[in-house]
Order: structure tokens, then sequence, then C-alpha cells
């Protein structure tokens, strides 16, 4: 058996790596384009950032090593031009040389290329994507040989905040320009507020739902007209999949350019397989297909393609994006769906917010996460988690990613029986504390009401933040009147329990108590999920961006959106 492997890193290299654990026989060629089949693609900003100083630590795999391990013909700098389904063959360019080559099963893994739109003016500035280490080396060399002032990061996902941070590090003046509302795409809103406001403590410009129009000399200039300072440009606004050279070839592409496969991650073409950043997946939740470019699930592709050339039908069930960004001391991951994407595929929901410590409140260091837990409302099927805070939340949302995969309940949640010990948790974990708040909200123990309801809340409620005199007097939501929790019994007279009445209080865990004190006296309540600190991440962030285009409003130039 002749397989022809399109692609290194981790789809391409992966699956020769599989095919011959368990093939010794097989006769494997991989066409490389680059000169690199196997580097760290999430190492890339820390070599930028000084975080990892060896250059060659960045290449996981050399092609000598990889042909002496594993008896694969790798060819680098050979790129694949176009194929051929009917002849079964590829045709590659290498240098000036073009040649066919023939297969009896190919594997396409070309991954997806880094979107880089015509900007006018594009050319007057050193505009810069990350995408594999030829990449990392020209924005290193670029840092350390021309010593620019500021920068300007076009797109705030996973690579771009990356970038800014290891910019940041190097002593650089970073603003991020993001066409959206909030930074971090797989995340909501809602969540994004206590990112935004970390950005701008670690003194990072931050423009929110502006594009980039132009570009000259001096930097950036917005589509409202700011002028954002840049020496050079990092533009990471997103991936495409690098499929052109199958425009001819008979293969199904979907609208993106993705290659369809199925579960098999067969292609529409006999005897041709599909893997990682090119390829459309089934979600896990949804059961929508999606573009997940994510280094996991290309390895867990790899392995199956390995496994299914050579006959033993192996199926990939679907990507779930679980993800994780350390952002300075922040950490920010996600599963599953968000609650936007809920809202657009018109699938019931519920969520939970909760504020947890990473360890024993006792134990000296911890730090505090906030939880967003998305759940179906009939089953309590856990669909999604978004989770920022400092340490442990790692550890967390692996828990959550195997209750999506899993199709584990909130109820589950409460089973679970994580590792315990002052340094790393308490004894109820965060995870467990989403799971029951989750079954409180099912059994209508806590009502739950939202930031965004706040507006709609009937003007005869009674608003009742339910903090410590001292805790209220830093700060309240608007309307809200102050009853300690531990005086509530005796001062419930204040009260009209004929009226509706919406509580608060720090991060949700005394307004549940309150809730249920007032309750059982016959009141109809309701209780601020995420509580004031919730709310307070809100708002300032909402009072930053105002104060950013009044700036702009005012000067009409440059603006620094800190």
């Amino acid at each position: 058996m002749k397989v022809v492997i399109v692609g290194g890193v981790a789809g391409g290299a992966g699956t020769a790596a599989r095919l011959r654990r368990n093939d010794e026989t097989a006769e494997i060629i991989m066409l490389e384009r680059g000169a690199y089949i196997s580097y760290a693609n999430c190492g890339l900003p820390y070599y930028i950032g000084g975080v990892i100083t060896d250059k060659d630590a960045l290449q996981l795999q050399t092609p000598g090593r990889f042909h002496a391990r594993f008896n694969v013909d790798v060819r680098v700098d050979s790129q694949v031009v176009s194929v051929d389904t009917e002849k079964k063959c590829v045709v590659v360019r290498h240098g000036e040389e073009t040649y066919e080559e023939s297969y009896d099963k190919l594997v396409l893994s070309p991954g997806a290329g880094p979107v880089r739109p015509g900007i006018p003016g594009m050319g007057e500035n050193h505009v810069f994507t990350l995408r594999n280490i030829p990449d990392t080396y020209a924005v290193y060399d670029f840092v350390k040989e021309h010593k620019p002032a500021s920068c300007a990061v076009i797109g705030a996902g996973f690579i771009g905040l990356e970038m800014a941070e290891n910019l940041a590090e190097q002593g650089i003046r970073v603003s991020v320009v993001e066409g959206a509302g909030h930074v971090m795409p797989p995340m909501d809103m809602d969540m994004a507020h206590a990112v935004h406001n970390y950005i701008r403590a670690q003194g990072i410009g931050l423009y929110l739902g502006h594009t980039c129009a132009s570009m000259d000399k001096d930097g950036v200039i917005l589509d409202n007209g700011a002028r954002v300072p840049a020496d050079m440009v990092i533009m990471s606004i997103g991936v495409r999949p690098d499929t052109g050279f199958l425009k001819d070839s008979g293969i199904e592409l979907g609208a993106r350019g993705e290659i369809l496969v199925n579960q098999y991650m067969e292609t529409s073409a006999e005897d041709v397989y599909a893997l990682g950043d090119a390829v459309s997946v089934e979600h896990v939740v949804s059961g929508q297909k999606v573009l997940i470019p994510l280094a996991s699930p290309a390895n867990k592709q790899g392995r199956i393609v390995g496994d299914n050339l050579c006959g033993r039908k192996t199926a990939y069930k679907g990507s779930q994006g679980t993800s994780v960004m350390k952002f300075f001391d922040m950490t920010v991951a996600v599963t599953g769906e968000k609650e936007e994407s809920l809202i657009a595929q018109g699938r019931p929901y519920r969520k939970v917010i909760t504020t947890s410590a990473s360890q024993a409140g006792y134990y000296p260091g911890g730090d505090m996460m906030t939880i967003k837990t998305l759940f179906d409302p009939g089953t309590a099927v856990i669909l999604g988690a978004q989770i920022v805070g400092g340490k442990g939340v790692d550890k967390r949302i692996d828990d959550l990613a195997n209750a999506v995969r899993f199709q584990l309940t909130g109820y589950d949640l409460q089973e679970m029986e994580l590792a315990y010990a002052p340094p790393f948790s308490s004894a109820k974990d965060p995870v467990n504390m989403a799971g029951y708040v989750i079954g409180n909200v099912m059994e209508g123990l806590m009502k739950p009401f939202y930031l965004e309801d706040l507006d709609s809340i009937p003007e005869d409620a009674v608003r009742l933040d339910v903090r410590t005199e001292e805790e209220y007097a830093g700060g309240t939501i608007p309307g809200f009147i102050n009853i300690p929790l531990d005086s509530l019994r005796e001062r419930m007279g204040e009260l009209d329990l004929t009226k509706d009445i919406y509580i608060t209080c720090q991060i949700g865990l005394r307004g549940y108590l309150a809730q249920r004190i007032l309750d059982q006296a016959g009141a109809r309540t309701w209780n601020l999920s995420g509580g004031y600190r919730f709310y307070e991440m809100m708002a300032k962030d909402e009072q930053s961006m105002a104060a950013a285009m009044t700036m702009c409003t005012e000067c009409g130039m440059e603006v620094n959106a800190k």
C-alpha cells in the first residue's frame, strides 16, 4: 500500500506515525510545502515573548529524525498544487521542478492559512501573521533588530491575545483591535467583561467593535477615524482552510473551502481522507458541521486516519472546542457551546454563574474563578462552560469538558469525587458547586435572574442587596436597598412581601440564602446569578468603553483606549 500524505504537523505527521505502527510494509510519502514537518504551533508566541529561549525546541521532529524513527519518505519544500482523483495522483512542485506522484491512498492535511485582507496602505507598515516557524522568526527578528515602540494586534482571539501578552512583555506598547463587541469568539459577552477589564489593567489598549480601515507608516486607522499608533502590526483575524489546490479535484468542499468528511474522515473521493484544520467536523453538542482548528482534535484525527487506512473503521465522534489560554496571570477557558450559539440555533437552555476560590479559603495564595455553565432545561445535561480566573481554571474546564463530551448532568457534577487538599481545592470543588446550583435551579429552589434582566425589573418590585453595610457602601446596583442577610429575619417587616423581590449579594450565595428565607415566608423572589461582583465587571467595562468613545468623538485622532 502506497500512502501519500499532504502536509505535516499534528495531522499529517500523526497519521504517518500511527500508520507505521500499524503497518511496517506500507510505503509512506509525506509532502510538506514548508521546511518544518512537526512543530509546536501553540508555543510560537512564547518564543517571541522570550519564555521559550531555545529555537530548536519549537521543532518536535526534524525530517531526518522522523524518517529514521518511522521510515517515512519525508519531502520538505514540496507543495502539492493539484490532485487528480481519477488518475490517483498528485502534482508536486519542488523548487523549479514539477512532478506527479501516484498513490493508493491519499491523506489531506493541508491546514489553514491566516486571513490577510487587502487593507489600503498595508504595504506602508511592517505587517506580520503568525502561523508557522518562519512567521515566528520574522516577528522575533523584527522586534530584536528594529525595537518597535508600539504594535497593533488586529484580532482578539487566542493567538491575538497571546501575541499581545508576549509583545507587551518585551516592553512594546500594544493595542488590540477587535471588530466584534468582545474578545475571544468562543466566549459570551458577559464573561468577556472581566477579560476586557484585565486587558486594560495590563496597559494594553483595547478597541472593540471597530475594524482596521487603512494603514500608514505611523499606524492603523480605524473605521471611526481613530488612529492607533503602531510601528508593527500583527494580523490575527482568523484562518481559512488552505484548500485552493483542490479546486478541480472533484473532492467536495464546503462554503468556506473546508473539506467535507464523514465520521471516518473519508472525503467524497474514493481512497482519499482528510483531517485537521482544513476539515469540518460534527459539534458534539449541536450536531452541526463546524471548523475547529485546534491541535488536540487534529492529533486524535491523525490516529483515527492511521487506523482507517488499515481497514479498522474507527469513527471520529466530533469536537467541542475545548480551549484554554494564559494571559499574564489570568486564565480563560471554554468548552462546548456558548450562549450566543445556542440562541442562534434556537435551542432551549438555562445557565448559572458561580464564583468559587481555586483552593480552600483559609489557605493563602488562592484565586477566584467565575464559571458560566449552560445546561438543558429539561434534562440538566451540560451543554457548555466558560471560566475566567487564575490558578485552577485548567483543571475545572477539563472536568466540565468531560461533562459535555459524555452528556453528564448538573446532578452528575454534584456527585463527582474530585481531588481535594487545601492547596488545590475546597471540599466542595467549584465544579461541584456549579452542579449544586444547577440542581437548585432545576428544583425551583433557586430562581435566578441575570444582568440582561436588570432593565426589565418591574418598577414596583423590591430591589434588595443583602451584603454587609460596608460592602453596600462600597458600591451597589442602582435602586437596590440594603438589608444584610444576617439581619433579614428580624427586618423582614421592612419589605412588602406581596411584591416581587429581586435580590443580589456579592457572588450569589447569600442571595440564595435570602431567597430561601423569603420564599418560605410567602414572597416571590429572584436571585442575581453571579451577584454584584459579576455586575461590577460589566459596569466597569461599559464605563471604559464609553470613555474611549467619548475621547474618540472629541479628538477624532489618536485614542489610547485603556
